[in-house]
């Protein structure tokens, strides 16, 4: 086990809201000892006393259920340094000691090219990790060129593309049901599905976050990575074992057979839209092009949408639906998979047997089951629910990818050709998208979003103000 984490981008929004909480977790659970290192680095000046006391205030903030202890020993054990991610000099300054270091690189994604090609200078000690946060690159061509960089720096084993989403206990419990049940594994196909949605629409806003979101949108933000990879679990071939090679492997399969998206395609299964100005829970908020740090030029969007279809035995005519939206009326998160209906219902007319339904929630952690049953009146067809709430997770999910990093685990990390094969899938969405052949609607505030039929929602919820209010 690696003993040394260097965190660069210390006072980001990752490092307050998850890294420092998965740390307290991690020493909460056992897993740090009392000498572990823990370094954090930033441009900003500043003394390490000051930063101590803010690491205090985000572990109250954002871990206050962490022992008081353990949230202290970790404001006591972190060492801040003043550092340009992109300088050689300051980087070998920052990794110099004894043994390996894992270096976390909670920065913008534009800086990694530049800090990787430091590192080429900075003498990482041999079996050193280097860990980046989503979106590996803006495009296959920068994702090549920084998988390119990487690959003179470290070994690929060394080298951990994470993303969250594949350490949720529901994400990874979409594996368990579907490959530890006799009764889900015979129908997981297109005989028995006809779609699937892969769903996170979420109420919060831009909550302070232009400073990335509006060079990158809800495509590249959550669709580019974090669905296309719960796609990947939900659409795998059941792999020989869950460790790295086989695990990855099949969902490498995945995203190869994806059918490559024509320009039609894009025009009749994608939609992309902005939200305007709405209430949201009775609190107000402003248009996207009205927050602050956004450009209106960039005609970013709040809520994507894309449709894909697999070209294998499995799943060809299943279609799998991957949507995100901000600013939304309600929060559903979700992977929903719709059974097709029965081909024949002996009851006359009096009723009506809806597709059954078999829904993994993602936040909060549930899963439910649709199924038709008898109603109370004679002969009458009644939907019936039956749900279950997921116990609560040993380790936060940014707890489990911290304690993989530091134990050499890849399994949940994105291998090189797994992170370009998802630019590939998109890549003619982002074509289209950037030459304005597909429309940028608009969507209130506290709507449902866009209208399918393509006319956007330009009304909140009934208690709310519309757009021009």
């Amino acid at each position: 086990m690696i003993n040394r984490l260097v965190v660069f981008g210390a006072t980001g929004d990752l490092n307050a809201r998850y890294l420092l909480p998965g740390l307290a977790a991690l020493r909460g659970a056992g897993h740090l000892a009392d000498g572990f290192q823990l370094v954090c680095a930033d441009r900003k000046g500043g003394s390490g006393r000051r930063f101590q006391d803010w690491t205090a205030e985000q572990l109250a903030r954002h871990a206050g259920s962490a022992p008081a202890d353990v949230r202290r020993w970790v404001t006591d054990a972190v060492r801040y340094r003043q550092a340009d991610a992109t300088d050689a000099a300051d980087l070998a300054s920052l990794v110099a000691g004894d043994g390996p270091v894992a270096l976390y690189l909670a920065l913008p994604p534009a800086v990694f090219p530049r800090t990787v090609t430091a590192l080429r200078g900075a003498g990482l000690p041999p079996g050193s990790r280097i860990v980046l946060e989503k979106p590996f690159g803006e495009d296959l061509d920068s994702a090549r060129e920084l998988n390119r960089l990487l690959a003179e720096v470290v070994p690929e084993e060394a080298v951990f593309r994470v993303d969250h989403f594949l350490a949720m206990t529901t994400v990874q419990n979409l594996l368990g049901s579907r490959l530890a049940n006799r009764v889900l594994e015979p129908i997981w196909n297109s005989a028995h599905i006809s779609e699937i949605e892969i769903v996170w629409d979420e109420s919060l806003g831009l909550e302070g976050r232009a400073g990335y979101y509006d060079g990158v949108g809800a495509l590249k933000d959550m669709v580019q990575n974090h669905l296309l990879q719960v796609l990947c679990l939900v659409a795998m071939e059941p792999p020989l074992s869950l460790d790295e090679r086989d695990l990855r492997d099949r969902k490498i399969d995945v995203l190869r057979s994806v059918r490559p998206l024509t320009e039609g395609d894009v025009l009749r299964h994608t939609r992309r839209a902005r939200y305007l100005a709405g209430s949201v829970g009775g609190h107000r908020v402003p248009a996207y092009v009205d927050e602050d740090g956004v450009d209106p030029q960039r005609r970013t969007e709040t809520f994507a949408e894309v449709e894909l279809h697999l070209e294998n035995w499995r799943w060809s005519g299943t279609a799998f639906r991957l949507r995100s939206g901000k600013a939304l009326r309600d929060d559903r998160k979700e992977v929903a998979v719709h059974f097709r209906p029965v081909p024949h219902l002996p009851f006359g007319h009096t009723g009506e047997a809806l597709p059954n339904v078999l829904r993994f929630g993602l936040d909060p952690e549930n899963m439910a089951l649709t199924l038709t049953g008898i109603g109370s009146g004679a002969g009458t067809l009644t939907p019936l629910t039956m749900s279950a709430q997921m116990e609560t997770p040993a380790l936060p999910a940014y707890g489990r990818l911290l304690l993989d990093v530091l134990h050499g685990n890849a399994a949940l990390s994105i291998r090189a050709d797994e992170a370009e094969e998802a630019w590939r899938v998109l890549t003619p969405v982002m074509s289209a998208w950037s030459s304005d052949l597909v429309p940028l609607q608009e969507y209130a505030a506290g709507s449902p979003g866009p209208a399918p039929g393509g006319e956007a929602q330009v009304r909140a919820d009934p208690n709310g103000p519309g757009p021009d209010a």
